[in-house]
């Protein structure tokens, strides 16, 4: 069974001397893709290495912000939550969603591989770089690996995706079967998975590894990105992820990797409502999540009568709109955005669709779930949530008021959810993610140069 101490960890990374080392990072253009790489980009940075980034115009400004030169998509397309459907018209006319979700596999992720590989071929003609960070979607990385001779460093965002016979597979949000019925109906699914439902994706893989001389040696679309990075360093700690008897030697466990802030603490407009109110349920559905009904407004609805103050965040999505609906409530608190660090030692829930940064941050600061989403990953997220009884995984994208309103009483009224996430945040807080990845990257040897 995979264990790994604090120790064992720091050893396995002493350092084999500091070199000045040239790290491209990049990142597919998404919120949830981009954040938890920006702390060890400024880490490495100010570590004397030099860093640049390549990346989508949608986040120019805020690399800028960090100090970093970047290079901007060229030959590759932009394809984010906010022009999806410009960019690919034919996928308004799909309803179904599992047909949906294969488009978009094909789409946003595998189509732009070596699109972001023929950029970084020119960047690498003026800054021959050692090694590429990337998010661990990024498909490019796998070509630039292999066909410029680079270090590729993949860090995973979300949970851990490695196959493992005693595992469901992860894109279903399912939790470890308990029984021999239940393993074995796994095992058929992780079948189907790869050989019916992924035929689509992995044939379009398969046609360009082949055309650029490459293989992906049988191996499913989230197991070849994993396969192919020098590192695989993981987001989180062990204490959130299925036990599992085999674990690649490449992938290494970092702790809660989380966005780079330059900012000091603001104070916050409803700061004296932290304080009034006994308790403080803090609501956001993320960046990427534009229907407001799905998640805030039934939140709001199962706490508009109540003696609870409920600070919402809308990532910008309809906040005046919302404003003016809920306008004679007021303890409910309505933001574009809220920094959660400022407000999570206030709140005693944190509603939200289980994006994995906000879990991470979640965790860290003691604080239970009640979790609700299926989309982009997010049904991973929420089925462990529920899993390790971090909180409660709600199951759907659209939960009615008072299924919020019973879930919050739950976690409110038992207190083995408390007792769960701070267990958790004491595994947290005894990994050091951005010390570790430097120690990581520090000791990757030189390659020769082609």
């Amino acid at each position: 069974m995979y264990t790994k101490t604090t120790n064992s960890i720091n050893a396995d990374v002493a350092s084999y001397g500091h070199r000045r080392k040239k790290i491209l990072f990049a990142n597919i253009p998404a919120d949830g893709h981009f954040g938890p790489l920006t702390g060890l980009a400024v880490q490495l940075k100010k570590a004397g290495h030099d860093v640049r980034w390549y990346t989508g115009p949608s986040y120019a400004s805020r690399i800028e912000e960090l100090g970093i030169p970047f290079y901007l998509f060229a030959k590759a397309k932009e394809v984010t939550v906010h022009n999806i459907d410009e960019v690919f018209p034919e996928r308004k006319k799909i309803k179904n969603h599992v047909k949906k979700v294969i488009f978009d596999i094909c789409t946003y992720f595998i189509e732009r591989a070596t699109e972001f590989y023929e950029d970084i071929k020119d960047i690498n003609k003026s800054f021959d770089f050692d090694i590429l960070v990337c998010d661990s979607a990024f498909t490019g990385m796998s070509f630039v690996k292999e066909k410029l001779n680079k270090h590729a460093v993949a860090i995973g965002i979300l949970p851990l995706c490695e196959s493992s016979k005693h595992l469901p597979p992860p894109i279903m949000g399912l939790t470890p079967a308990k029984t021999a019925a239940g393993k074995a109906f796994h095992a058929f699914l992780r079948f189907l998975t790869d050989k019916v439902l992924f035929k689509k994706p992995h044939a379009l893989i398969e046609r360009q590894y082949r055309n650029a001389g490459m293989s992906r040696h049988g191996k499913n679309l989230f197991d070849v990105q994993i396969d192919k990075a020098t590192l695989f360093l993981q987001s989180g700690t062990p204490g959130f992820e299925y036990k599992r008897m085999h674990m690649s030697s490449h992938i290494h466990f970092i702790g809660p990797l989380l966005p780079y802030k330059n900012k000091a603490p603001q104070p916050l407009s409803f700061e004296d409502k932290l304080r009034r109110y006994e308790k403080v349920l803090l609501v956001t559905q993320g960046t990427f999540e534009g229907d407001v009904n799905k998640l805030i407004v039934p939140a709001i609805e199962a706490f508009k009568n109540s003696n609870y103050l409920v600070v919402v965040t809308t990532a910008g999505w309809h906040t005046n709109r919302l404003r003016e609906r809920y306008k004679e409530f007021d303890h409910i608190v309505i933001e574009d955005y809220i920094p959660f660090d400022q407000v999570m030692p206030f709140a005693d829930v944190f509603i939200s669709n289980g994006g994995y940064g906000g879990v991470m941050l979640s965790i860290n600061n003691k604080l239970p779930m009640v979790v609700a989403g299926i989309h982009e990953g997010k049904n991973e997220i929420c089925a462990r949530v529920g899993y390790f009884k971090m909180g409660i995984n709600l199951r759907t994208e659209h939960p009615k008021p008072e299924t919020i309103r019973k879930a919050v009483k739950e976690i409110l009224d038992n207190p083995v959810y408390q007792k769960n996430v701070e267990h958790l945040s004491v595994e947290f807080s005894r990994y050091h993610p951005l010390s570790l990845c430097e120690k990581f990257i520090d000791q990757l040897p030189a390659l020769q140069r082609q």
